[in-house]
């Protein structure tokens, strides 16, 4: 089983601290070497850490909702490291909000940085893969590791935006991981649970066994390095929900009922005969949101 990236180059989004730094900092140490990007000096600082650990790396500051940050990243890993290996995706901003309180604003931020932002790189990154696959005659190695989150899963009543924009990431994920196949690239979607500054409101104290805090990013940061590493070849349009002790893979949704029209052509009282003594006494959590992932928690941490 190969985990090795010693000769791979990454780009991890948002790494200038929480999740996204210990996630560089869990490929750097699997031997890849990683273009750390993020708004400010926090990325020269996280790519710092890295080279005086004797690794590889260079920062690249930007906003990954602009088109043009996307390129300048993969630009970044060909010029500084000969190649673009691996993508994580982790940049993110909250701004959380009842739906009759979202400002446009709140709404806008959030799909800008969360959604468009997946997008950018990944479309970068996917024009890099095809052309490399075409010049190789062949598939060439790709990861993509995207970052969704639980709240697309339940629909977070105080996050529309941020739901909005994770349930998004899923099907972009989808997509990529489709669309890409054929070149070589793999791509995965993570609902992770950190305790990170942006996180640390939500999240509160804890351990478990060998001391480590049950949200601690390393833990995230170690499944992504698997989840980058050649052992992961055969993981690909996949979610999972990754926190604590355990990492768990989430099914696709299924068809729960079908209902067929007698003549061919619904009426509305057909629909009303057939529909509404199906949901009379149903329960109110009974939805397509899946509240039974909650089930996994044992952590203590909510």
């Amino acid at each position: 089983m190969n985990l090795s990236l010693a000769g791979r180059t990454a780009v991890v989004t948002g790494a200038g601290a929480g999740l996204g730094r210990a996630e560089a900092l869990a490929l750097a140490a699997r031997g890849a070497a990683v273009v750390v990007n993020d708004t400010g000096p926090a990325a020269d600082d996280v790519a710092a850490e890295i080279v005086a650990a004797g690794g590889r790396a260079v920062a690249v500051r930007g906003d990954v909702g602009a088109w043009t940050t996307g390129d300048a990243l993969v630009s970044a890993a060909v010029d500084a490291f000969g190649s673009l290996d691996v993508v994580v995706n982790n940049a993110g901003v909250l701004r959380d909000k009842m739906l009759f309180n979202l400002s446009e604003r709140d709404w806008d931020e959030v799909i800008h940085v969360h959604l468009k932002g997946h997008a950018a790189v990944s479309r970068a990154a996917a024009a890099y893969w095809r052309s490399a696959s075409k010049a190789a005659g062949g598939p060439v190695y790709g990861r993509v590791v995207n970052t969704a989150s639980e709240a697309f899963l339940f629909g977070s009543a105080g996050q529309p935006n941020y739901s909005a924009a994770k349930a998004g990431i899923v099907a972009l994920t989808l997509s990529t991981s489709a669309g890409l196949a054929r070149y070589g690239v793999r791509a995965n979607a993570i609902c992770p649970r950190a305790r990170t500054a942006m996180t640390e409101a939500s999240f509160g104290e804890g351990t478990s066994p060998g001391g480590l805090d049950a949200m601690a990013p390393e833990r995230v940061g170690t499944f992504v390095g698997y989840l980058a590493s050649p052992a992961a070849e055969k993981i690909s349009g996949q979610v999972f929900v990754v926190y604590g002790d355990m990492v768990a893979l989430m099914a696709a949704p299924t068809v729960e009922r079908k209902f067929t029209a007698a003549s061919g052509i619904f009426s509305a009282e057909e629909l009303g005969e057939r529909l509404t003594p199906y949901f009379d006494g149903r329960d109110p959590h009974r939805t397509y949101a899946a509240y039974s992932v909650a089930a996994l928690d044992e952590t203590g941490t909510v």
